[in-house]
């Protein structure tokens, strides 16, 4: 590789492969030519119109191909469920157990709880039919291993019985806590989203939109409440009655709280009354039952304790009053 300076109108490098001499003059063409290219380029690019809607547009609809393949496509374990659930529904629809109206309730109850698909009245009336028979047959093992063979017949059939009667009043104790637990978290979370529902109102959104904003800020919260605040939004926009939306909602949530806002909301969609206003009410009504319910525990404290007092507390204060006295007295009459 050589490398020499050249005179004073030009620059001169030797590569081997490269010309050996690179003018002044050349070197700023190539400067102004690249100059010029990149004003046109930006001037071109400043003329075209700027859609960013349409790359936002493409990009959602890649991501939806995306979800909607991993949706349709179920994983092995997806499958296995799919076929354990199928013949329990080909079961239950055999014996026509869908079609009774303590199947509609059952779906009611479910809903309640947060288990609103098909599947899950499938195998709550599946396990209802099932599980007794089950764990009659497990009762009546046990007793026979346990107890031995030698055990009367009648002692082995009480302890069927009694396997049957568990496994058909398991399902629906399990359900009913579930729905307890459910309202407990959704009776704690309804002031707060009562107060970020006027905090929308007032802003202007409408009650579908409010309800869809205030299920997105709730979320982390109270995903109960967000869910079942979404699936209202939901129902409001492509249900023709609105009324059914909210009443659907006061069927899934089946409390007293709920029922008052759901009627207020009504109200509202029927008599143009104020959204923001009755709401604010109810949330401050809200809020003082919830006080009134933390007095009430709170005055229920000292009958709670008694018990607790009387078994742990006094015997040990009793042991240590009383204790050396006694103590003493044994010491002196044994002397």
């Amino acid at each position: 590789m050589n490398l020499s300076e050249t005179l004073p109108n030009g620059l001169s490098f030797g590569f081997g492969f490269l010309p050996a001499t690179f003018g002044f003059e050349t070197m700023v063409s190539l400067a102004i030519g690249f100059a010029a290219f990149l004003t046109i380029v930006a001037l071109g690019r400043s003329l075209l119109p700027n859609d960013p809607m349409a790359a936002r547009i493409r990009a959602h609809a890649r991501r939806r191909a995306q979800l909607r393949a991993a949706i349709i496509a179920p994983s092995r374990r997806a499958a296995a469920r799919n076929a354990h659930v199928g013949l329990l529904r080909s079961l239950v629809e055999r014996l026509k157990l869908t079609q009774s109206d303590e199947s509609r309730s059952s779906a009611e109850r479910l809903a309640q709880a947060g288990w609103r698909t098909r599947d899950a009245l499938v195998v709550f009336l599946g396990l209802r039919l099932i599980l007794p028979m089950i764990l009659g047959v497990l009762a009546w093992i046990v007793v026979r291993t346990v107890l031995g063979a030698a055990l009367p017949t009648v002692h082995q059939l009480l302890g069927a019985a009694a396997g049957i009667a568990l496994g058909g009043y398991a399902p629906s104790l399990v359900l009913r806590n579930a729905i307890q637990r459910r309202q407990r978290k959704l009776q704690k979370a309804l002031p707060d989203a009562l107060d970020l529902l006027v905090i929308s109102a007032e802003a202007g959104l409408s009650l579908d939109g409010a309800l869809t904003r205030v299920a997105r800020e709730i979320g982390v919260a109270s995903p109960e409440l967000a869910d079942e605040l979404g699936l209202t939004a939901i129902e409001l926009g492509f249900l023709p009655n609105r009324g059914e939306a909210l009443r659907n909602l006061m069927r899934r949530v089946d409390m007293p709280s709920v029922r008052g806002v759901v009627n207020t909301l009504m109200q509202t969609e029927k008599y143009g009354t104020p959204l923001a206003h009755s709401l604010r009410v109810l949330a401050l009504e809200f809020r003082d039952q919830r006080m009134m319910k933390a007095e009430e525990k709170a005055g229920r404290l000292p009958a709670t304790l008694t018990v607790p007092m009387i078994l742990f507390i006094l015997p040990t204060l009793f042991v240590v009053l009383i204790g050396p006295a006694i103590i003493q007295v044994v010491h002196t009459f044994r002397h």
